[in-house]
C-alpha cells in the first residue's frame, strides 16, 4: 500500500462465506465460523496498525435467528469463547469493543460475556471495534422513530424540529461517524439489512473472496480500491 495512501476513518465489513468456506472443505459450518472468527481477529489487528479508528462488523443479523438451532447455538457460544481468547488482546493493542443491536434475546451467559469485553477494553483509545449482534437496520431505525416520536408525544419538541441530525442521533451509531467504506466478502452484492441510513456516502468494495480466507493482503487491496474512488458526497468538483 502507498505510504501517501488515505486510510478510511470508518470501516464496515458484511463478513460473508463462513458456510461454503467450511462446505468446500468438508467440514461443519461450525468450524467454518470459526475459522472466521479468527479472520476477523487478524483483520481487526491490521485494521488498527493501519489507523482505522472505527471498524464495524456484522456479526449476528437478526435474521440469524432462522438458521438451524444447532448453529445459532454454535454462534453463541463463539461469542462467549472469542470473548475469553481475545479480550486481553485486544485491550493490549488499545482497542476498544462496542457492541450494537439488540441484547435482550441472547442468553445471559452471552449478555454478560458482551458486558465482559466492553468492560475490559473500555479504555481502549486506538481503535474501536463495533460489534454487531442481534443487529438490523430497519430494527435500528424503527427504534429510533419510536425514541423520536416519544420525545413529539411528551413536548420535548416539534414534529417540524426533526432533522436528518436528529435521527441520526437516536441510532445506535449516534457516537460514531459513518462508514467509508463498506467492504462484503463471498462475491455477494448487497447490504443484507446492514447501516442503511449509515451508509448513504460510503464507498463500497465487493470481493469474491470467502470471509475466513480474508486477513491483512484483503484489507490492503480495499483501502486501495478505496484510495482510487473520486469521493463528491453529490457535488461536483
Amino acid at each position: 500500500m502507498n505510504q501517501n495512501s488515505v486510510i478510511p476513518q470508518h470501516i464496515a465489513i458484511i463478513m460473508d462465506g463462513n458456510g461454503r468456506w467450511a462446505k468446500l472443505r468438508g467440514k461443519e459450518r461450525s468450524e467454518g465460523h470459526f475459522a472466521g472468527m479468527m479472520a476477523l481477529k487478524q483483520t481487526v489487528i491490521a485494521a488498527a496498525q493501519k489507523g482505522v479508528k472505527w471498524l464495524t462488523v456484522y456479526a449476528f443479523s437478526t435474521e440469524n435467528w432462522g438458521r438451524p438451532q444447532a448453529e445459532v447455538e454454535a454462534l453463541m457460544d463463539l461469542v462467549c469463547k472469542g470473548v475469553e481468547m481475545n479480550a486481553a488482546e485486544l485491550s493490549e493493542n488499545g482497542i476498544r469493543v462496542q457492541v450494537i443491536g439488540e441484547r435482550s434475546r441472547f442468553s445471559a451467559s452471552v449478555r454478560e460475556a458482551i458486558e465482559r469485553i466492553e468492560s475490559i477494553t473500555a479504555k481502549g483509545e486506538n481503535m474501536t471495534l463495533v460489534l454487531a449482534l442481534n443487529y438490523s437496520s430497519r430494527s435500528e431505525l424503527t427504534y429510533a422513530v419510536q425514541q423520536i416520536a416519544a420525545r413529539v408525544k411528551a413536548g420535548e419538541m416539534e414534529a417540524d424540529a426533526i432533522t436528518e441530525q436528529t435521527i441520526s442521533q437516536a441510532l445506535y451509531t449516534a457516537a460514531m461517524p459513518d462508514p467509508d467504506l463498506i467492504i462484503r466478502t463471498s462475491g455477494e452484492y448487497r447490504l443484507s439489512n446492514f447501516l442503511m441510513w449509515q451508509a448513504s456516502y460510503s464507498e463500497f468494495y465487493f470481493t469474491d473472496t470467502l470471509w475466513p480466507d480474508f486477513g491483512e493482503e484483503e484489507l490492503t487491496k480495499a483501502i486501495e480500491a478505496y484510495n482510487a474512488r473520486d469521493r463528491r458526497y453529490g457535488l461536483v468538483k
